[in-house]
């Protein structure tokens, strides 16, 4: 007797609020012709000289902030980044005038900038000749010594044992033999620049993907990351490369013709903290731009993929956990911190903002719609990690947090402009721009206009199986300060000038 298969119909769930979103929102959704992925992404940066020594890929590119800049706020001001990364917002606005600060948790960024301003100043030959010493005493010789990479659990075994014992011996070399700081702070970012091509790993969203060669558990599932390079080869190349850019494009590699000031000069202040706490430090009315990108809802976990990174700065297991759980809740593996923070709010007896922001989260009703259902489907054993709910709540309740401060710090007239991506689990879109516009609004921002691109982001593979293809949106939002008279800026919505005009250089080709 044949039995056929049994087809299961998705559940039907509510959608009202989200649609009553869309609507609401659909005249300040505009299709930006002039926006590409390449340039809301790290991509278009790929040609830049320093982004070819650390490819840094949460970074937004240099051309987009001009454009941004360019479009809103021609006359240079106070811009900042509450979620900095490698400093590309501060780098290039500096570049353009604007003295930058920045907030950033991980040190991986942190580590990036600091060598991006070591190469400012450094002697480009006096560099070259220190890397000419490291060929005919380091490189021309035999490595000595044992493994001693301080691993923690997410990276033991990701090194040939003959690749760790030179990367071991090579950093005792440069710190045996250069004084000089700007020299050895960029021989060591060299090694640091490289840790992915001479591993088995390869940094793959929410994870390191091992090569089926690293004989860990998890890599007999055939992955073939192709070639891992040798040290001696790949820190020659790194090297070599490294010099070629400083004595060659100076200017292009750092986008600007004055001297450094140093990590926390006049033009660029960096702060390694999260900024969950750190804005509550920033004078009230003092940002004349705000221009970032923070994690998106979509449980990429940096920790992880950055891990090789941050051992390689010194970071052990109990580190990496406390800087997984300080940062904004974009993984499953966040706990609950809306206690902790409360009480700092409390002590700052600055409960009244935090409360604000509190009542904003909690009246987002199309939020609060996708977050039933997540939990609903958690309780049926339908989502893939049950801290998938937890996550999308916190990520939302703290972002509140994050532009409530915002908006205490930004001038009337100033600008916000965040870029992020909409996301989707178990084929429940989460509107991610239009919430996140409700609450800037509640926090008294102006929502100017919604800068979609052209393509957005389809779903994963696993969820395309289930519930067929999902493209989500990819925006740029653009909010506002009220001042006394306030307008709407039309001229925002793209009719705005070819990336070809004078004003827009970087865009040439």
């Amino acid at each position: 007797m044949k039995t056929s298969a049994v087809i299961v119909a998705p559940r039907a769930y509510p959608t009202e609020a989200r649609e009553f979103l869309e609507q609401s929102y659909s005249s300040l959704v505009v299709t930006n012709q002039e926006l590409s992925r390449q340039l809301v992404s790290f991509q278009a940066n790929k040609a830049t000289p320093f982004f070819r020594w650390f490819k840094y890929k949460e970074g937004f590119s240099r051309p987009l902030i001009e454009y941004i800049i360019s479009r809103l706020c021609p006359e240079p001001g106070v811009l900042l980044d509450p979620f900095a990364g490698a400093g590309s917002a501060l780098l290039a606005a500096r570049a353009l005038g604007w003295k930058g600060v920045g907030i950033e948790l991980l040190p991986v960024g942190i580590y990036a900038l600091r060598a991006r301003l070591a190469a400012e100043g450094i002697d480009e030959h006096t560099f070259c000749e220190a890397v000419k010493c490291i060929r005919t005493d380091f490189l021309s010789k035999r490595a000595s010594g044992s493994r001693a990479f301080e691993h923690v659990t997410i990276t033991q075994g990701a090194f040939p044992d003959d690749t760790e014992r030179q990367l071991h011996s090579y950093l005792e070399f440069v710190r045996s033999h250069y004084s000089d700081d700007r020299v050895r702070t960029l021989l060591e970012f060299a090694a640091y620049s490289i840790l992915e091509s001479i591993s088995y790993t390869r940094k793959d969203g929410q994870y390191l993907r091992w090569d089926r060669r690293s004989g860990r558990s998890n890599g007999s599932n055939g992955f073939d990351k192709g070639a891992i390079l040798s040290f001696r080869t790949a820190i020659e190349r790194q090297l070599n490369l490294m010099c070629e850019d400083l004595c060659i494009t100076p200017s292009d590699l750092f986008d600007t013709t004055g001297e450094s000031s140093g990590l926390n000069g006049p033009e660029i202040e960096i702060y390694e903290d999260t900024c969950l706490t750190k804005l509550r430090d920033l004078r009230a009315r003092s940002v004349d731009l705000i221009l970032t990108s923070p994690p998106y809802c979509n449980r990429y976990d940096y920790t992880r993929t950055y891990a090789l990174e941050l051992v390689f700065l010194g970071a052990g297991e109990e580190r990496i956990r406390e800087l997984r759980q300080a940062m904004l809740s974009c993984t499953v593996e966040n706990r609950e911190k809306i206690e902790q923070l409360e009480a700092f709010y409390r002590d700052r007896h600055a409960l009244p903002l935090f409360e604000a922001a509190k009542v904003a989260f909690e009246g987002q009703a199309a939020l609060h719609e996708v977050i039933d259902i997540l939990e609903e489907e958690r309780r049926c054993g339908q989502l893939n990690n049950p801290g998938i709910v937890r996550m999308v709540r916190n990520y939302f309740l703290e972002m509140s947090l994050v532009i409530h401060e915002c908006s205490r710090v930004m001038k009337p007239g100033a600008y916000f402009v965040m870029v992020n991506d909409n996301v989707s689990y178990n084929g429940q879109v989460v509107p991610v721009d239009l919430i996140l516009s409700e609450i800037a609004r509640k926090a008294g921002l102006e929502v100017q206009v919604i800068w979609k691109l052209v393509k957005g982001k389809g779903n994963s593979s696993q969820q395309m199986g289930r519930h067929g293809r999902q493209e989500v949106r990819k925006c740029v939002y653009v909010w506002r300060k009220p001042t006394k008279k306030s307008t709407s800026l039309p001229e925002l919505k793209p009719a705005s000038p070819k990336l070809s005009s004078p004003r827009n250089r970087a865009f040439r080709s």
